[in-house]
């Protein structure tokens, strides 16, 4: 069975998001560089500095990013042993990609996907040790 292993929520206004949830709940932010544009990454709870997995049992950390037109609400990321055949499963199913398989170097792939109910959710898939 696959588990959900992130999350992302999108946002307007980042400046006003990043300081809504850091003041609410206490997360640790930390923007960088991707692409074109900054992601902010939602640390939840502690990680292994190796792996970067949280080393609390079913605990996930997250993201803040732009909201876009292909992802206009938040995105829950499932993670996967292989985002070619996950996407394959899922455009059998009736659903669509919405983004395509992406690497991050030194981490894993991400892919967006949209379901049959058009919710788009997330899939990562972690780089082979």
């Amino acid at each position: 069975m696959d588990k959900v292993v992130h999350f992302e929520i999108t946002a307007d206004d980042l400046a006003r998001a990043r300081g809504f949830y850091g003041s609410v709940f206490g997360w640790e932010l930390q923007t960088i560089p991707m692409g074109e544009s900054d992601y902010t990454t939602v640390t939840t709870t502690p990680i292994d500095e190796t792996t970067m997995v949280p080393t609390e049992p079913g605990a996930i950390n997250g993201g803040l990013m732009q909201r876009s037109a292909d992802t206009p609400s938040p995105v829950i990321t499932v993670g996967v042993d292989g985002i070619d055949d996950a996407l394959a499963k899922i455009e059998a199913e009736g659903g669509s990609v919405v983004h395509p398989r992406t690497e991050i170097p030194n981490m894993g792939a991400f892919a967006y996907f949209k379901d049959p109910e058009g919710n788009v959710m997330g899939l990562w898939e972690s780089a082979r040790a």
